[in-house]
């Protein structure tokens, strides 16, 4: 039987300590924002922090809403029911996060793949300006993004937010790095048993960078969710707004409501909550592994 190390011992229990210490610090403002949505006027506006609501009530979520309606969808000008706002909103947030996540990490794969596994000319410096881009702030190029949205006529619709997400350049550096690990063997292999590089591309690649892939399906979902400067400047009619910019004109409207803001708040945290629990496995494998590779 082997004997456990006394200061084995020890050093697991305090990094066991540290660990719980900071999963708490981590969860709890999710904690202050369920529960704050939850709290009445007294509690949100006590001098002494409350944290535990004296009274569970549904007020603000009811005012969130019934401040205002909206058609559920609008497809090629044809519009739904009539339902609130919220909910609107939320849907249009969903469905840009959703298409810009899928679309970025195709795109991404396969760039990475051909940037890891192809020998062409350039290919050096075709990577070496994707990682300057990556430096580049949004900000830089938000002009030439508003006039080329407004050319292809996309102004005003969720696609000015999803295309620019599409050509992300760390998506492309991240699946870049994984697709180095795919043994040139197998590939060469796949190629002689007669594979199409579409095919060896589907059979092979994707699977041996689904951790990868599931990372970056994270990070972009994260990011296009939280990107209101973009979403501010390319959607400015009420038929296109997204939660944070619904959840910023009721604020607009009247004084600061933080029960208000809490319910919003809450309300576009479950999308991005259900995501992780979804892809946290292939996440937590795409940081090993980019540990392990250094």
């Amino acid at each position: 039987m082997k004997i456990e190390n006394p200061r084995s011992r020890a050093y697991k229990i305090v990094s066991m300590i540290i660990l719980v210490i900071l999963a708490i610090l981590f969860l709890f403002p999710l904690y202050w924002i369920i529960t704050g949505a939850f709290k009445p006027a007294a509690d949100i506006y006590a001098q002494e922090p409350v944290l535990w609501p004296t009274e569970w009530v549904s007020k603000n979520f009811e005012n969130l809403f019934n401040k205002r309606t909206a058609p559920l969808f609008s497809i090629f000008g044809i519009e739904g029911p009539t339902a609130p706002a919220a909910f609107r909103w939320l849907i249009n947030t969903v469905f840009m996060s959703v298409a810009s996540m899928l679309l970025t990490c195709l795109t991404a794969a396969m760039a990475g793949y051909a940037l890891a596994k192809k020998r062409f000319v350039g290919r050096a410096i075709l990577f070496s300006l994707i990682v300057c881009a990556m430096a580049l702030p949004k900000q830089v190029i938000l002009i030439p993004l508003l006039k080329e949205m407004a050319a292809l006529k996309l102004y005003d619709s969720l696609w000015a937010v999803i295309f620019p997400t599409v050509g992300w350049p760390f998506g492309v550096f991240l699946m870049k790095q994984f697709s180095e690990s795919i043994p040139g063997e197998i590939l060469e292999a796949t190629r002689i048993d007669g594979a199409s590089e579409a095919k060896t591309f589907v059979t092979v690649v994707l699977p041996m960078v689904k951790p990868g892939i599931g990372a970056l399906a994270i990070f972009t979902f994260i990011n296009c969710w939280n990107d209101y400067f973009m979403q501010l400047v390319m959607l400015p009619s009420g038929q296109n707004f997204t939660m944070p910019l619904g959840i910023a004109t009721l604020q607009a409207e009247t004084s600061v409501d933080m029960g208000l803001l809490m319910a919003g708040a809450a309300l576009a945290a479950l999308p991005i909550i259900a995501v992780f629990l979804l892809f946290q496995k292939y996440f937590t494998q795409g940081i090993t592994m980019g540990a392990v590779k250094g």
